[in-house]
């Protein structure tokens, strides 16, 4: 089927726009912006940078995604914002390409992105991911697959955030979250397991009894002061890192 454009949209004849695709009034799309096959884009987006939006998102009006980083170490060139396929991109969501040359944010599938949420320069999203009104991501942060992020939030920058885990509305994520942790706090603390995460998964009870026993070693005041969690260079596998 052939794309739906609104005459008022302003669309740089260099982007690559795919088929079935509905772009609403007002829009703008810049040069070097690819827009798969089956995406919506409602009144008043704007698509700008060095931007992939897969096959099947819908963006709701107001959201700015791709515009240059507001990372003050940025000097040009050209950064990435790779946004996969099916996600839901409210109004006012705001995603920022990478700081340096060359860099990607990486955004995967299937997310769920309410009004206001922000995510800077540098973070890899995974799969199935839900943040809530105006949950905020600082530069360099790593969300696995599954995690749900309350609203009000905000995650510091270089922080990694476990598969399935949750995050409570309000919270400030100072440091990492295991696999299907829970926290919560003005300053958020480890609070257990994320139980209705693991249920929704279809993890075996027998499988949560076994892993929520040891969970409780990293609740606070118990973690080991040699504790080392290595960067992980992607994501991938169960968990998002490798404990050493």
């Amino acid at each position: 089927m052939a794309a739906q454009i609104h005459p008022s949209a302003i669309i740089d004849p260099a982007a690559q726009i795919g088929t079935d695709v509905a772009i609403g009034p007002y829009c703008v799309i810049g040069p070097d912006v690819t827009i798969g096959d089956g995406v919506i884009l409602h009144p008043h987006v704007v698509v700008d940078g060095v931007t992939t939006i897969g096959p099947g998102c819908e963006i709701f009006s107001f959201a700015s995604i791709g515009s240059p980083t507001q990372d003050k170490k940025f000097s040009g060139g050209r950064p990435e914002l790779i946004i996969g396929r099916d996600n839901i991109i409210r109004e006012h969501v705001t995603m920022n390409p990478s700081t340096d040359d060359g860099g990607k944010t990486i955004v995967g599938d299937k997310g769920l992105f309410m009004v206001g949420v922000h995510i800077a320069h540098d973070c890899i999203i995974g799969d199935n991911v839900i943040m809530a009104n105006n949950a905020t991501l600082g530069g360099h942060v790593e969300v696995g697959n599954n995690v749900v992020i309350g609203g009000l939030a905000a995650v510091h920058q270089f922080i990694r955030i476990g598969h399935g885990a949750i995050i409570g509305g309000m919270s400030g994520v100072e440091s990492d979250v295991i696999p299907y942790g829970r926290v919560k706090g003005e300053r958020a603390h480890l609070a257990g397991l994320n139980l209705v995460g693991l249920e929704r998964l279809g993890v075996a009870k027998d499988v949560v009894r076994n892993v929520q026993k040891p969970s409780t070693s990293f609740l606070p005041g118990k973690v080991p002061s040699n504790a080392v969690f290595p960067r992980s260079p992607k994501i991938s596998g169960k968990m998002i890192w490798s404990a050493k």
